[in-house]
């Protein structure tokens, strides 16, 4: 039973595992979508999406921290750059995993993972959306007076 285990340890040592994710998502920053299996495919969008949160505000300490888990400067560079310019607006989910069918060699389960905004096909026919809040009563509404009738105070 795994009972309380979060982490998928894809049948590798931490040093490994850590290694592994690294290159897989400095080769989905590069090449924007790459094909792996659906258990590796998740772990990595577990794994590179707090370093797109993190390269929205472009701090050299944010850099410090992307780079200590990436170990690929051109990397680094190219995720606060452009990624992080396409990704500013979005509030997370900067990943989408599209399941391909099983791989023919070991009937594997494979997919594509790819960053979001990069897909034209998928956001070809949809309009841009305009910002709207989250929660909470917008602010214009609260903002206006009634208005004050000016004759009352004149004639006084």
């Amino acid at each position: 039973m795994r009972h309380g285990k979060k982490v998928n340890h894809l049948g590798r040592k931490t040093a490994h595992r850590r290694a592994m994710l690294a290159n897989m998502a400095c080769s989905l920053i590069e090449h924007k979508r790459i094909n792996t299996t659906v258990a590796k495919a998740k772990a990595l969008k577990k794994f590179v999406e707090p370093l797109v949160t993190k390269s929205k505000e472009d701090t050299t300490h944010n850099r410090r921290i992307v780079f200590s888990r990436l170990r690929q400067k051109d990397a680094v560079t190219e995720l606060f750059r452009d990624v992080a310019v396409k990704v500013g607006d979005r509030p997370g989910g900067y990943t989408r995993i599209i399941k391909l069918g099983n791989r023919l060699g070991d009937n594997a389960d494979m997919a594509m993972i790819e960053l979001v905004d990069y897909n034209e096909l998928y956001n070809a026919g949809k309009p841009a959306k305009k910002k709207s809040t989250r929660r909470g009563r917008s602010k214009s509404n609260n903002s206006q007076t009634p208005p004050v009738d000016s004759t009352t105070k004149e004639e006084e």
